[in-house]
């Protein structure tokens, strides 16, 4: 379940043919570190077969990050708004992951083709994607890379999360992340960007970060360094709200939103599931 839009990432296309039982049809996405297939089995059924590149194959980090991720997604549970998990495992030694396959376009690509099928279900997307994380959340695991590009949409509206690489489990009390502190700045709370103990709040901010981006085409606190963003989120100064770029926005949608980019954690929204039916109040979904 991944879109046909982005194939960079790997140094040399790989080509189609078989991968243990399964015959890899199509590629249909290639990023950093693993490849997204159209794959079938004997019986010919469709499924998308993540699979890892074959330069990672020493890179032990790497391989553990992948598998990790696997597993997050098998113990989340099914939902309407996660990707559909079938197995992960190797074969002949490269770590895969098999998943639902269902025709899906990223978030950060719709917005930006100006997709009708966004302008017309936004609300039900906004509402769709938080339902996700919270499930995710209620099932013990923070995201840490919740951004557009990981969330699919399909040509009917219907919402999934994908990429687990960097959840972890949701600890007892806040604690800091690994020192390399993965993920994607721009959609990162000031406590990851500078180091700091973590809690599932910042699944928080990042939900916000992507929603203000979602209605407004723009980011809240721009900036081309890690730097340049937290300094952004800590002075505020030039901080534009939403609604003076989409006057369209409800005032209580812009609430939500401003709640979720409180700078202070235990200023945002104690957990996902008040931010749904504070969203659905203010939609009116």
């Amino acid at each position: 379940m991944f879109s046909t839009a982005n194939k960079s990432g790997a140094n040399q296309t790989p080509s189609p043919g078989p991968f243990g039982r399964f015959y890899l049809q199509e590629l249909i996405n290639s990023g950093g570190m693993a490849e997204i297939w159209l794959a079938t089995d004997e019986r010919q059924k469709p499924y998308a077969l993540r699979r890892m590149h074959e330069g990672y194959r020493f890179n032990f980090l790497a391989r553990r990050r992948f598998m990790r991720g696997a597993e997050i997604l098998a113990k989340i549970g099914d939902h309407d708004h996660i990707v559909g998990y079938v197995e992960h495992g190797k074969i002949s030694g490269r770590p895969y992951l098999l998943m639902d396959y269902v025709e899906a376009s990223n978030l950060k690509e719709l917005y930006a083709q100006h997709d009708p099928v966004l302008l017309e279900n936004v609300a039900q997307i906004l509402i769709d994607m938080a339902e996700g994380l919270e499930h995710m959340h209620d099932n013990g695991f923070m995201h840490l890379d919740f951004k557009p590009e990981n969330v699919l949409v399909t040509r009917n509206a219907a919402v999934r999360l994908v990429d687990f690489d960097l959840a972890l489990p949701i600890p007892e009390k806040p604690r800091k992340a690994s020192k390399k502190n993965p993920g994607t700045p721009a959609y990162m709370a000031p406590e990851q960007l500078l180091g700091e103990p973590i809690s599932p709040r910042v699944d928080i901010f990042s939900y916000g970060v992507s929603a203000y981006e979602l209605l407004t085409n723009q980011k809240p606190f721009p900036g081309d360094t890690p730097g340049e963003i937290l300094a952004k989120q800590l002075d505020r100064s030039d901080f534009v709200m939403p609604r003076q770029l989409n006057p369209d926005m409800p005032a209580s949608l812009q609430k939500v939103i401003l709640r979720c980019l409180e700078r202070e954690p235990d200023r945002r929204y104690p957990f996902v599931g008040m931010m749904v039916r504070e969203l659905q109040a203010a939609l009116y979904v």
